[in-house]
C-alpha cells in the first residue's frame, strides 16, 4: 500500500548523484579526527533540537537551546514544558546514535523508545504509546486514520522501508518514511519530533550525517507535506534534499585540508568570472541545481559550484 510514485526522480537525478557522491568522498576520509567529530556532533545536537522543537512552536532560540543543553541553565521566562522538550530531544538524539549502525534494522520499539524519550516528563501518559483515539491536524489537508489502524499501517510502512520493495536511494526512503508517518498520525503528541529522529536513523545507518530541517523553513516543509499527501513527492524529495547536502558539507567541510570554500550568494556574484545576479544563483540554490545548502534565510554555495553549472547546463 505504501509505493511511491517516482516522476520527481527526473529533476532530482543530478541532486542525488551529487549527495551520493559526497557520501563517497566523506566516507573515503572516515574516520575523522575525534576533535574535530566532537566539535560536529555537538554543534548538530544543539541545532537538531533547536529547529525541530522549534517547527513545533517551542520558543526557545538557538542561543538558549544551548544554555539548556550544555549549560544547564534555566532561561527565565521560558515554560518547564519547553527546557523539558530541550533536555528530552537531547537525550533521544544520544539514544539515536546508540542505535545507529550498517546493519540497523528498523522495529517498532526503537521509535516507541525514541517517542518516549520525547514525551518523558510531559505527557507520560502518552509517552511512547500508540494512540488510541482520533486525531485532526491543523493545517493539513487530510485527517489521520482512524486509532485501530494505526499499528497495522505502522507494521506495514516498517515493512515497507526494510524491504525497500522500490529500490529507492537513502534519501527517498527516509523521505517517503517522513510522508507516511506524519500520515498516520500514530501518537496523540510528538509526531513531528519523533519522525524527524527516525528519519534521520534511516538516513545515519547508510552512512549519512543527521539533516536537519530548519525552523525557518516551516511552511515549506508544512506545504512539502501536504503536497505529498496529493501524490506529489517533488518538493518534499528536494527539502530533504537541501537539509542532507546541508549536513554533508558541513562535515566535508571539516576535513583536515578540505578546499571547499562555502560562501554566502550575495559575495559569490561578486567574482568576475559569475556572470549571473544573486537571484538567479539563489533561484538555482532552491531547486537543487548547485551545490549549495541554507544557513538561516541566506544560501551558501562556491564559485566552483557556479562555474560548473555554466559548464554543464547544456549538456
Amino acid at each position: 500500500m505504501w509505493d511511491v510514485d517516482t516522476k520527481y526522480r527526473q529533476d532530482l537525478e543530478q541532486t542525488f548523484a551529487r549527495l551520493l557522491d559526497k557520501l563517497e568522498v566523506l566516507n573515503a576520509a572516515r574516520p575523522l579526527p575525534n576533535i574535530v567529530l566532537q566539535n560536529i556532533k555537538e554543534a548538530f545536537l544543539v541545532e537538531w533540537t533547536y529547529n525541530s522543537n522549534s517547527i513545533e512552536g517551542n520558543t526557545l532560540s538557538l542561543r538558549e537551546t544551548q544554555l539548556v543543553l550544555q549549560e544547564g541553565i534555566t532561561v527565565k521566562g521560558k515554560s518547564l514544558r519547553e527546557h523539558f522538550e530541550a533536555k528530552n530531544h537531547e537525550f533521544a538524539i544520544l539514544k539515536l546514535y546508540q542505535l545507529v549502525k550498517d546493519d540497523y534494522v528498523l522495529n517498532a520499539k526503537d521509535i516507541l523508545d525514541l517517542h518516549g524519550l520525547v514525551l518523558r516528563s510531559i505527557e507520560d501518559e502518552y509517552a511512547g504509546r500508540l494512540r488510541n483515539g482520533g486525531v485532526r491536524i491543523s493545517g493539513a489537508n487530510f485527517v489521520p486514520p482512524n486509532a485501530r489502524k494505526v499499528s497495522e499501517y505502522l507494521d506495514d510502512l516498517i515493512d515497507y522501508i526494510n524491504t525497500n520493495p522500490q529500490g529507492l536511494n537513502a534519501i527517498e526512503l527516509a523521505t517517503v518514511f517522513h510522508h507516511k508517518f506524519v500520515w498516520i498520525h500514530p501518537f496523540f503528541d510528538g509526531n513531528g519530533r519523533t519522525v524527524r529522529l527516525v528519519m534521520n536513523l534511516l538516513l545515519m545507518r547508510y552512512g549519512f550525517p543527521p539533516a536537519i530541517i530548519l525552523a525557518n523553513d516551516r511552511a515549506k516543509y508544512y506545504a512539502a507535506l501536504n503536497q505529498a499527501n496529493n501524490g506529489n513527492y517533488a518538493k518534499l524529495m528536494l527539502l530533504m534534499c537541501q537539509a542532507t547536502e546541508r549536513s554533508l558539507n558541513i562535515y566535508l567541510s571539516a576535513i583536515p585540508g578540505s578546499d571547499k570554500d562555502y560562501q554566502a550568494i550575495s559575495s559569490i556574484v561578486e567574482e568576475p568570472e559569475i556572470p549571473y545576479g544573486q537571484e538567479y544563483v539563489s533561484l538555482l540554490a532552491r531547486q537543487g541545481k548547485i551545490d549549495a545548502h541554507k544557513e538561516g534565510r541566506n544560501w551558501y554555495t562556491t564559485k566552483e559550484a557556479v562555474l560548473n553549472y555554466i559548464q554543464n547546463k547544456g549538456k
